[in-house]
Formats: structure tokens, sequence, C-alpha cells
């Protein structure tokens, strides 16, 4: 079997495998909030950036390849995940005390994995809506990270196309493909896959609100690299 090696250790892979999955199968957790291995890879978070024979790539979308060096948990690296989780909390409005996904949300435990506790970037607070339209689900856009987990999730398991991404570079946002724009009208149901891989506290289901106290959630009880796969509730 091939080997590369990574922070030090050498691990096999299987042709054709990702850095990513490489290190999944060796239990080697490399931070990541976009990449989920039931679905087809996106690479847009930038989170799971490793340096590779001294270049900054992302491990779900670079294939393994014999004797790469890679880096992933120095001092380096992490500086630069730190600085990509910032402008994440700071170009949303993540108020992590008063959410209802604090301690279940991946953003806020990837953070604290990579050392981000308090960004030090100006905040933007962008005026963003609350779609409660749907009787059993909320969508709150003020949280949501663009990792379009619930657009593959709705599209490729569900078969339904509720979500898709509109805008480009900073306009880029989540949309609801519905006639008027709304959960309300849209075909979401609780069974849908893409209400379940959400990572942050966008997509909630009503009437459970702090049913599971914090102290207690799943990031609470233990770490997100001994955790099972970003945002999805059922692992």
């Amino acid at each position: 079997m091939p080997e590369f090696t990574i922070d030090g250790r050498r691990i096999g892979f299987t042709p054709g495998q990702s850095i990513m999955q490489a290190a999944r199968d060796a239990d080697i957790y490399i931070p990541h909030l976009c990449y989920h291995p039931d679905f087809a890879v996106h690479g847009s978070c930038r989170i799971c950036l490793v340096k590779v024979d001294g270049r900054f790539l992302t491990a779900c979308t670079l294939p393994a390849a014999e004797g790469q060096m890679v880096e992933n948990l120095t001092p380096e690296v992490q500086s630069y995940r730190r600085q990509l989780l910032e402008m994440l909390f700071t170009e949303g409005n993540h108020v992590c005390p008063g959410c209802e996904k604090s301690g279940a949300c991946s953003l806020q435990s990837v953070a604290v994995y990579c050392g981000m506790l308090s960004p030090s970037l100006e905040f933007s607070f962008p005026l963003r809506a609350v779609d409660a339209s749907h009787p059993d689900i909320l969508l709150d856009y003020n949280r949501c990270i663009n990792c379009e987990l619930c657009v593959r999730a709705s599209r490729d398991v569900d078969g339904k196309s509720v979500f898709s991404m509109s805008g480009r570079g900073a306009d880029s946002h989540l949309r609801v493909n519905s006639v008027d724009g709304s959960l309300g009208k849209s075909t979401i149901s609780l069974q849908d896959r893409a209400l379940e891989v959400c990572p942050v506290g966008a997509i909630l289901r009503k009437h459970q609100g702090f049913n599971v106290a914090i102290g207690q959630r799943r990031f609470d009880l233990q770490s997100i690299d001994q955790q099972g796969e970003t945002g999805d509730e059922r692992d």
C-alpha cells in the first residue's frame, strides 16, 4: 500500500483517495466544515487547509500521493485556520451564548479545537432574515456559513433541491427554491437529510429549543476530533 506522512506519522492510502479520506481511515482528524463523506467534495470552507510539500492546499480536494509530506496540526497551519474561522464568525451573526446550537455546533467546536476563542477582526453585523414560515422548521440566515451541505443533501439524498446558492463572492448566499422563496412554501420535511447536516444553527427544528441542556450536548461531552461527521446529528 502506498504511504504518505502527516505530522511525522506514515499512513497508507488507497489510490484515488484524498488526503482527508486517508486521514479519516487512519483516525487522524483534519478540521473541516463543508466536507462530508456522503456528498460530493466542495472545498468551499478552506478549514481543512494543510501544508503539503511546502504548499497550502485543501485536504478534501487533494489526492493522496506516495511520499507526500503533510502538515496538519502545526502552529503555522492552525494559525491560517484561525484566520479563516475569524472571518466566518465576523461575517455572520454568531452569538454562541444565545444560540440553540451552542454545544452542538461544528463551527463553534472547530474554533475551540483550533484555538480561535476571540475574533480580532471587526464584526460586520449584516442584516439577514429569519424565516419562520414553516410550521416545524426554522431557517436563520444569520448563522449560515455557505458550506452548502444542505444544498447537496437536499439535491443528492432527498431528491428535492429545496436549497441552492445565489450570488458570487461576498454576495453569495443561501436561497430556498419555492414559489415565494420561503421555507414554508418549499417541500422540506422533518425527515429530510438536509435538516440534519447543517453544521451551525441555521436550520433548526421548532418546538425543541434547549431540550438538551447546555453542558450536556455532543461537543460539550466530547471534542469534535472524537465525533462523527460534521453537522450530522445522527452520527
